[in-house]
């Protein structure tokens, strides 16, 4: 079987391009990444690709050039599958992929492909409240891979990085800007987040989350009220409408738990929920919940974890 991965390499390599790559490499055969930019991608090669093919003209591409060069790496390998990190690129260029190639799309894979009666793969459905499986019959298959689904291996050594003309074209789209979150982990590849909502009564309480944030070394996030009215910057706000996030170990202090919010969240591995009202929809939802005051609860806990890693 021929793989190809697309990666971003318009900035640094990221957990989830890991991910991708040993994804692939999982489904056995020969392992070709795809990418655009100038980021120094050989590392890719001991997660199990076997060469990067790079297009260093398309620094910013859009949606379209980005599918013109996947598309093109494809037909040169003769790629059966391709996989993306299901992210904002993914969301955007794997459809487009699949009409191209008139190739079935898995959107948002959370585990191997089951090949034992065709080619069918576990993914979330309902905003995670249940499972389903997606089979595909076409030659080519395209799977988007949900972050942290699957554990980065190493396997292998740094491989051979090549230049690659994908004739992408002129860009339908200007990029005037781009922004990168600040924050040193960033949300889609936490495997620990703090967040925090309006129970915190106000921004001038935020030091309390990141003291225990950085106690644990996770990232911080917030529900969506918090970012509208300014307290945290939009891209901490996690659920439906925001990041989704699918972290090992998920703290929410202070927020009830909104549909919404749950939808963005309940992938996650363990659910800690702080709150003071006990009717608080995110117990039903958490592994672990303890009814107290965040003010009180939160500077003890952070202590606790403080004192744990100090004697471990």
């Amino acid at each position: 079987m021929k793989t190809l991965v697309y990666i971003n390499g318009n900035h640094a390599m990221s957990k989830a391009s890991f991910e991708a790559v040993t994804y692939a490499k999982k489904l056995g055969g020969d392992v070709t990444v795809v990418s655009s930019g100038s980021a120094d991608l050989s590392k890719l090669g001991e997660y199990g690709a076997s060469k990067v093919m790079v297009d260093k003209s398309l620094e910013n591409g859009d949606a379209q050039q980005i599918t013109r060069l996947v598309a093109a790496a494809s037909e040169a390998i003769g790629a059966e599958v391709i996989v993306f990190s299901h992210d904002l690129v993914a969301k955007a260029v794997a459809p487009r992929l699949s009409v191209r190639l008139k190739a079935g799309l898995i959107s948002g894979a959370i585990a191997l492909p089951d090949t034992s009666n065709g080619f069918s793969v576990k993914v979330n459905v309902f905003s995670g409240k249940a499972f389903g499986s997606v089979s595909v019959k076409t030659a080519v298959k395209i799977i988007s891979l949900l972050p942290n689904s699957i554990q980065p291996e190493v396997t292998g050594a740094p491989c051979a990085v090549e230049e690659f003309n994908g004739n992408v074209g002129s860009p339908a789209i200007k990029v005037i800007e781009t922004k990168i979150p600040e924050g040193n982990i960033p949300l889609p590849e936490a495997e620990l987040v703090v967040s925090a909502g309006r129970g915190m009564k106000g921004p001038e309480n935020w030091g309390m989350i990141e003291d225990l944030a950085n106690a644990l070394g996770a990232a911080t996030a917030c529900s969506r009220p918090v970012a509208d009215i300014g307290w945290r910057p939009h891209h901490e706000h996690v659920g439906q409408t925001g990041v989704a996030i699918r972290p090992n170990l998920y703290i929410a202090v202070g927020i009830s738990g909104a549909i919404q919010h749950l939808a963005g969240v309940n992938g996650s591995k363990v659910i800690v929920v702080v709150n003071t009202d006990t009717e608080a929809p995110f117990f039903k939802a958490a592994d672990y919940g303890i009814v107290g005051d965040a003010f009180e609860v939160i500077p003890k806990l952070t202590e606790a974890v403080k004192k744990f890693k100090a004697a471990h």
